[in-house]
Formats: C-alpha cells, sequence, structure tokens
C-alpha cells in the first residue's frame, strides 16, 4: 500500500499559509511554490541510496557518503505541476525533466494524452511526479499510469494540497506509488474544488483566469 506523508514542518505550515492567501500575488505566489517543493523535497529523498567515497580535505583523506549514481526525473503535470520543478532542481540539478499533458474527454471520460515528453532511459530513473494540487486524483493517477506504460518502475507523487478523495483514489490504481503533500485538506466541494484549498493553482501561478 502506498505510504502517505504529511509535512508537518513549520516552515512548510509557514510557507502555505501565504500560498493559500487570496492576498498574495502570483509573483510571491510563484516563490513560495517553488520553496515549498524545496523543502519536500529533503523528505521525498530520503532514501536515496548513497556509497563511501574517498575525499581528500584540506587536513587529511577520509571516507564520505555520496549518491550511489541512481539517476533521477522530476516530471510536471501541466501546467501547474511546472510551479515545482524549480525548487527540486535546485537540490537535484542532475536531475532530468519530463512533461505531461493530459485532459478528460468530456463524452467518455477517459483521459486524453495532448503532450508528454520523458527521458528515453525514463525506466531506469527515480520519478517525482509533481502537481500542486490532489483534488479528484484523476489527473495524478493518469499520468502515473502513461510513466508505467512508458516503463517507469520507481514513481512518487509530489503534491502541495491533496484531498482525501484524491488521496484514496491514487492509493486504490497505483499502491506502489508513495504520496508526498503538504497538506490533507478536509475535502471536495460540488465543483471538484479542495476545500479550504487555495482556488486554481494554475491561474495562481502564471496569473490567469
Amino acid at each position: 500500500m502506498s505510504k502517505v506523508t504529511e509535512m508537518k514542518h513549520p516552515l512548510i505550515s509557514h510557507k502555505l499559509a501565504y500560498i493559500r492567501s487570496k492576498d498574495t500575488g502570483s509573483k510571491y505566489f510563484r516563490e513560495l511554490v517553488e520553496e515549498v517543493s524545496m523543502l519536500m523535497a529533503y523528505e521525498e529523498t530520503r532514501d536515496l541510496e548513497t556509497e563511501e567515497v574517498e575525499v581528500e580535505t584540506p587536513i587529511c583523506t577520509t571516507k564520505c557518503q555520496m549518491l550511489a549514481g541512481k539517476k533521477m526525473a522530476i516530471v510536471p503535470i501541466l501546467r501547474a505541476g511546472l510551479g515545482m520543478v524549480d525548487g527540486i532542481l535546485n537540490l537535484i540539478p542532475a536531475a532530468k525533466v519530463g512533461h505531461i499533458g493530459l485532459y478528460r474527454d468530456e463524452e467518455t471520460l477517459q483521459p486524453v494524452e495532448y503532450f508528454c515528453k520523458l527521458p528515453q532511459d525514463i525506466a531506469e530513473r527515480d520519478v517525482i511526479v509533481v502537481d500542486p494540487m490532489l483534488a479528484t486524483g484523476g489527473s495524478a493517477a493518469d499520468a502515473i499510469t502513461l510513466l508505467k506504460q512508458r516503463g517507469a518502475k520507481k514513481i512518487r507523487l509530489s503534491t502541495l494540497i491533496s484531498s482525501p478523495e484524491g488521496i484514496k483514489l491514487v492509493e486504490e490504481q497505483h499502491p506502489d506509488v508513495d504520496i508526498y503533500v503538504a497538506a490533507i485538506d478536509e475535502k471536495l466541494n460540488e465543483k471538484g474544488y479542495i476545500v479550504p484549498g487555495l482556488g486554481d493553482a494554475g491561474d495562481r501561478l502564471f496569473g490567469t483566469k
């Protein structure tokens, strides 16, 4: 079963309060999303493998731990997921970035892929899927399915705010995917928005309506 980690950290809670506020403009909103994404990445990468290496300090030679060369990929779900990419890249600059764009057919209700560009070696990489909001969970679950079809094996989902319904759906469809979230909110309203949430993350990131 998926491991769900809710980040109960004072810095994340503080910044998330400003992210939620309707008075926070796009510039500050983008900066805060990037900062919280970077703070979350610290926890999301806790289980990365390391190896012992020899390092020469100004004093002597010593043995240290460095990442064992495991390759990583960050895959935002378009378009709001783009706001979380740079924060993670600040910590893992060698990670490659893929992009997934999906919409749901109004008649069939099936996901339709309109854009997908992934690293060629995606099957060999640890993948972090990012999207600020996990509302119904449909887009995230569909994106993860698409990644698995392309060969990805080790996948984590990183989101700022989630509804219980969104977590439940991803857990049911992808029990092997761990979920990291800054806050789990109360519920979805009748329009599918998270309550209390933060509104439309894409519009607030890019100043659109």
